[in-house]
């Protein structure tokens, strides 16, 4: 019996073809997971102002082996847009908003620090951020993180108030007003570094509470 070239010898019907090409499109995968790691690394110690060769050097790559992954350096940067939002930003942001804390001050205090923590611990990934912000037709990682966190807090709102019959008609607006003022004080405060980062909390804290816990129903 002669077996055809894409025929199995197991007698599986699917081509042997393609386990390899799984196998092959799994490598691309985790390779490129690789790579976008090391740019974070590269835009940890270099800024916004990275270049493809700090990524090349912190992978121990050549440029060319970046460019078989990335088609440009803004698919790369894209990637390591989406990999902040996804492992720094927005579990710190969305964990703290989803925990159990004794009232509304407390959920709100911890949310806020998660934020300017987050400014302080990491700068230059921040800086990166704000720097990508706007590129004509690419992802705005600002953006959306906006709109994520703010969704959620507005989530919240929103079930406090339908569980005690209130309306829920400005939650969206009250959300977008609390993430707004928190994300530009923590961009001032970024550059300027007036006050401590705990004194900046508590300053945010008392601001948004005193808005927000006048118009929700008690916890």
């Amino acid at each position: 019996m002669t077996v055809g070239p894409r025929q199995r010898l197991d007698g599986d019907p699917r081509p042997a073809a393609d386990g390899r090409r799984a196998r092959w499109t799994e490598h691309r995968r985790a390779r490129r997971e690789e790579l976008v790691a090391a740019a974070v690394e590269a835009v940890r110690a270099a800024g916004p102002g990275f270049a493809v060769d700090d990524v090349a050097r912190a992978a121990g790559v050549s440029k060319t082996v970046i460019y078989r992954y990335f088609t440009d350096k803004d698919e790369l940067v894209d990637a390591v847009l989406e990999r902040i939002s996804s492992a720094v930003l927005l579990p710190r942001l969305l964990g703290e908003l989803a925990a159990e804390r004794r009232d509304d001050v407390e959920r709100l205090r911890a949310v806020i620090a998660a934020f300017v923590l987050l400014v302080e611990d990491e700068p230059e990934l921040y800086r990166f951020a704000y720097a990508s912000a706007g590129r004509a037709g690419r992802p705005d990682l600002v953006a959306a993180t906006e709109r994520e966190v703010a969704g959620a807090l507005a989530a919240l709102l929103g079930e406090r108030l339908a569980a005690a019959g209130r309306p829920t008609g400005a939650v969206t607006t009250w959300a977008y007003g609390v993430v707004g003022m928190v994300q530009l004080a923590a961009h001032w405060w970024s550059g300027t570094r007036e006050v401590p980062a705990a004194e900046l909390v508590e300053q945010l804290t008392a601001l948004a509470a005193g808005g927000l816990v006048g118009l929700l129903p008690p916890a």
